[in-house]
């Protein structure tokens, strides 16, 4: 009997139990829906290798992409009110933040680094859309703040890179007085002669893009990025007419003047060094952004290659040189 029980029982129950496999090995890319393995995801900067579709990017993530070596330092946040209304719907606001931040040192949706970029001094406030939606409360309006004095007293760019649903609900009027505070603090940055350069990430909506988002002097955005203020069924709904192919995506933006580049995540980096390098006024514009352009071919040369066409020289004139006047004589003009 304790051979059985020993030996053969536990084998049997062996059989019927599941390998302990993490949840998080794979993920369906949301758009072709191919399953991507998680390291090859990484190191693909959460672009999908596929259908090339960029997926949501943690905030810490964010910040190792774009600083020189992925070394940077985060700052403490300002304490605030954790529960100002004592908001309770399905279940209490306390619970929910204990949720999302799953016992590790983040506070709320912003994260805020500061180190170099292309060996100059940047301010990074990341919004990570995993806490909450990315939404906007009291302590994500501080970290901005806190962001915009850093870049200040650093004498560095802010940069900006905002994912989120829009004003936190749980925190009411509150949420909303956020909007203001931010445009004090980006117009803070702007009085002391920095650049505020914003990256739109998906999604951006709500009171986020009714605040600082649309405030950059430059405004950059991922491959299809959601960026709206209300939903695309919402305004449907209201004008009882059916919206363009794309509305409200990056591109859709940038072909009608409200985003200046839609520029690829493997690329962003190099974008903003090039970009503050522009402002700072580091390096020459044609180191940059290369000003020659080829000429156009005119025809073939004697040895059959083709010919370019002078930029600097005008075209010569094929009835040849124009007729001397004769010594004494007035010159004469065409009728």
């Amino acid at each position: 009997m304790s051979w059985l029980t020993n030996f053969v029982r536990p084998k049997l129950r062996a059989l019927g139990i599941k390998p302990d496999v993490p949840d998080n090995l794979w993920i369906k890319c949301p758009s072709c829906e191919q399953m991507l393995f998680h390291r090859e995801l990484v190191t693909n900067l959460h672009v999908c290798h596929y259908c090339d579709h960029h997926l949501r990017l943690p905030a810490a993530d964010r910040l190792e992409m774009l600083f020189d070596e992925g070394e940077y330092q985060t700052i403490e946040l300002p304490e605030t009110v954790t529960d100002p209304l004592r908001f309770r719907d399905r279940r209490r606001y306390t619970e929910r933040l204990r949720d999302a931040r799953h016992g590790d040192d983040r506070r709320d949706a912003v994260l805020v680094g500061h180190g170099d970029m292309g060996g100059h001094p940047a301010v990074v406030a990341a919004f990570d859309f995993g806490f909450m939606g990315g939404s906007m409360g009291v302590a994500a309006g501080e970290g901005l703040l806190a962001a915009a004095n850093l870049a200040v007293l650093q004498d560095a760019p802010l940069i900006v890179v905002p994912a989120s649903g829009g004003a936190r609900m749980q925190e009411g009027i509150l949420s909303l007085m956020q909007l203001p505070r931010t445009v004090i603090g980006v117009q803070q940055v702007r009085e002391a002669g920095l650049p505020y350069i914003v990256v739109l990430a998906d999604p951006t909506t709500g009171g986020v893009t009714a605040s600082f988002a649309m405030l950059g002097d430059i405004a950059l955005a991922e491959p299809g990025a959601v960026v709206g203020f209300a939903g695309t069924r919402v305004i449907q709904e209201t004008i009882r007419e059916k919206l363009p192919e794309g509305f409200q995506r990056a591109e859709y933006l940038h072909e009608h003047g409200m985003v200046d580049m839609v520029v690829h995540r493997r690329a962003l980096r190099e974008r903003l060094i090039a970009i503050i390098d522009l402002l700072r006024n580091t390096r020459p514009l044609a180191e940059v952004v290369p000003l020659e352009r080829p000429g156009k071919t005119t025809g073939k040369s004697a040895d059959g290659k083709p010919e370019e066409a002078s930029r600097d020289k005008p075209p010569e004139d094929k009835a040849g040189p124009e007729p001397q006047a004769e010594p004494g004589e007035a010159p004469t003009k065409d009728a």
